[in-house]
């Protein structure tokens, strides 16, 4: 009989390489990488490029790949993983009615993350007639360490979690706004943790301002995040604190006690 400390802890005989090895090959296309060859897939992914053809021509076979003049690409297929996440989690469809209450009576964009490995991906958003950022859209994957829903996540992280982050981080200079010394970073991050919010100003994009809340579940853990988006040319960082962080507030309350 298998246990809980079996799934956290599986032994290799239990795991299907076939499918790891397929999921990696996937994920080696993104947006600079979006038309790959048999070799360019080998190298990126550390398989041979005999093994590297036999599962593009697998997943092409499956509707996940299609094959043109000798490079392969993601078909809209691939969405149906992310969307059988979104229309499965809890997190996304507790969020999202609640999103459109904040949204729509502020005029802005709202959103919620969670962060899978340094990077801060979307669930859920809603754009009340403002389309602020394409990066707000479930799905979309960017930084942490310069949007406010990840600043606030990484500062809900035990503090060697965070300092090993810190460490392995690579700041690049993403606008003229973006922090790109970790010493400052660490301290806008210890800011978010005791004051319980962030506003990060431009730092992702030009003319976007965020301000997001931690969001916990029922035994106080930091599960996600959520934000508001503005444009900087619509309002101030103290007009934000004036008025979004009240409606921001009082929605974390009611998902708090839903999650």
């Amino acid at each position: 009989m298998s246990t809980d400390d079996d799934l956290i802890q599986p032994a290799q005989r239990d795991l299907v390489a076939g499918l790891e090895k397929g999921l990696q090959v996937i994920a080696t296309f993104d947006q600079e990488r979006s038309r790959l060859s048999i070799a360019e897939v080998a190298e990126r992914t550390g398989l041979t490029r005999a093994a590297a053809r036999r599962y593009l021509i697998t997943l092409t076979h499956l509707g996940y790949m299609r094959h043109e003049n000798k490079l392969f690409s993601l078909t809209p297929m691939v969405l149906r993983l992310g969307q059988s996440y979104l229309h499965s989690a809890r997190l996304p469809r507790l969020a999202q009615p609640l999103l459109y209450r904040l949204a729509y009576a502020q005029g802005e964009a709202a959103s919620v993350g969670v962060l899978d490995h340094d990077q801060l991906v979307c669930v859920a958003a809603v754009s009340a007639g403002q389309l602020v950022s394409v990066t707000l859209q479930p799905g979309t994957r960017v930084p942490a360490w310069c949007t406010a829903n990840g600043r606030m996540l990484l500062a809900s992280l035990p503090q060697a979690q965070l300092d090993a982050y810190l460490e392995r981080v690579q700041l690049e200079p993403i606008t003229e706004y973006s922090i790109i010394d970790k010493k400052r970073l660490a301290e806008a991050i210890g800011r978010a943790r005791s004051q319980g919010y962030v506003l990060v100003d431009q730092e992702l994009e030009l003319g976007l301002r965020t301000m997001a809340v931690p969001l916990k579940n029922f035994r106080g853990e930091v599960v996600a995040a959520m934000n508001i988006s503005v444009h900087a040319g619509r309002m101030t960082l103290e007009q934000m604190t004036e008025r979004c962080l009240p409606a921001l507030l009082k929605i974390q309350v009611e998902l708090n006690a839903m999650l």
